[in-house]
Parts: structure tokens; C-alpha cells; sequence
């Protein structure tokens, strides 16, 4: 089922057009509306700087949102566009599209690793990389997924990879990326391992090399 969704409070705005807009503006605030879902467009206000702190997070997009409006229901929301301006590159417009519980949406899917303490490979000596912490899927908004999870107690030698095949994909979801079978995580020699036997091979070659020139001689 769905995981925490971030809530984000606006204000209803009274009034509409440039000049509602540019007043709001004044007042700190960045104009939006929210539509979609059957029902009449809703004119908010959100505050500059909150806006501008989940713009910064990233993934806005691609987050779903619980909407809060004084006076009206909670609803969730996903962001459609947000208008910029064309020098300073600030939030000047934002568009909010309701969800129903049915819509498909793509959102990032944070991954969970588990069972780190019993990896065979980890056990080995073996060092945990992650190459991705979220997967970007087509998930419904009624049924989003808290995470996938990728259970290391499988991943048995070091040198061994895991890519998003080996992942059990919730329900009802599906890649965005499904023509490629991407690496998630891998489990490689520490470095210091790899130094020393990078240093033995140049060691070895040196050696070969001192041999092949003394039976020239």
C-alpha cells in the first residue's frame, strides 16, 4: 500500500488573473491551480519559500502530494508544470492535477536492502555498492508502493551483481525502464584487496620481463 506521502499546504486564492497573480506574488506567495478529477479548477497560493525548498529536493514532478486547503478535503495531487521566471529561474506558476484512486503515475520507488548481516558475500569480505536508491515506476495512485526490496542473504559471492530482474516488482506496477535489465546494487573486493593485487600483477610482470631479458643475454 501507499507509503507516507508528503503533505503540502496552500491557500485557496481569491480572485483570478494577472492581477490576483502579481498580488500574490507581492505578498511572497507563488499562484497555482489545481485541477482535474471531475470537479472546478481550484486557485491556490503557495508559500515562495516552500515551494522553493521541495523544488530544490528535486523529483517534484514526480512526487505525489496530500494537498491541504483551508475549507476544502484533503486530495492528492501530482504537478503538472511549473512556471519559471525566464532571467532569475524562480517559481512564477505552479499546476497541480488531482488523482483519482484508479490514475496511473510514474513515481520514484525508494529500494530497501535487507538481510545485509547474512550476505554470504558481505561475509566474504565483500563491499556493498549501491548503484541506484530508487527506481522510477508506473504505479497506481490508489496502491503506491512503500519500496522494493532487494534481499542480500541471496547475493552469495563477492564479484556478484544485482539487477532489477532479481527484484519482485509489487503488484499492479511496472518499469518505466523495462527494455534493459539495470544493475541496482554489486558486491566488490575491498579496495585495498584490489590494490594489492593489482600491485602482485605489475610485480609479476616486472619479473617476466627481467627473465625474458636475462635469457637474451
Amino acid at each position: 500500500m501507499a507509503g507516507e506521502i508528503p503533505d503540502l499546504q496552500a491557500q485557496e486564492r481569491t480572485g483570478t488573473g494577472k492581477g490576483a497573480a502579481r498580488q500574490a506574488r507581492r505578498a511572497g506567495m507563488v499562484p497555482g491551480i489545481v485541477f482535474g478529477g471531475d470537479v472546478d479548477p481550484l486557485p491556490i497560493n503557495i508559500p515562495f519559500n516552500v515551494l522553493l525548498k521541495r523544488l530544490k529536493k528535486g523529483r517534484f514532478k514526480s512526487t505525489l502530494f496530500n494537498l491541504q486547503v483551508e475549507g476544502q478535503d484533503d486530495v492528492r495531487v501530482i504537478c503538472r508544470d511549473v512556471q519559471r521566471d525566464v532571467v532569475k529561474d524562480l517559481p512564477t506558476h505552479v499546476d497541480f492535477m488531482r488523482l483519482r484512486r484508479t490514475t496511473k503515475i510514474n513515481l520514484f520507488i525508494p529500494v530497501e536492502f535487507i538481510n545485509l548481516e547474512d550476505c554470504p558475500a558481505i561475509r566474504k569480505g565483500g563491499v556493498m555498492a549501491v548503484v541506484r536508491n530508487e527506481v522510477e515506476m508506473i504505479v497506481t495512485a490508489g496502491e503506491i508502493p512503500d519500496h522494493l526490496t532487494v534481499d542480500m542473504g541471496k547475493v552469495e559471492n563477492v564479484g556478484d551483481t544485482v539487477t532489477i530482474s532479481d527484484v519482485d516488482l509489487p503488484e499492479g506496477s511496472k518499469l518505466v525502464i523495462s527494455d534493459r535489465d539495470f544493475v541496482i546494487c554489486n558486491v566488490s573486493a575491498p579496495s585495498a584487496l584490489k590494490s594489492s593485487g593489482d600491485d602482485e600483477d605489475e610485480e609479476d610482470a616486472v619479473e617476466a620481463t627481467e627473465e625474458g631479458e636475462g635469457e637474451e643475454a
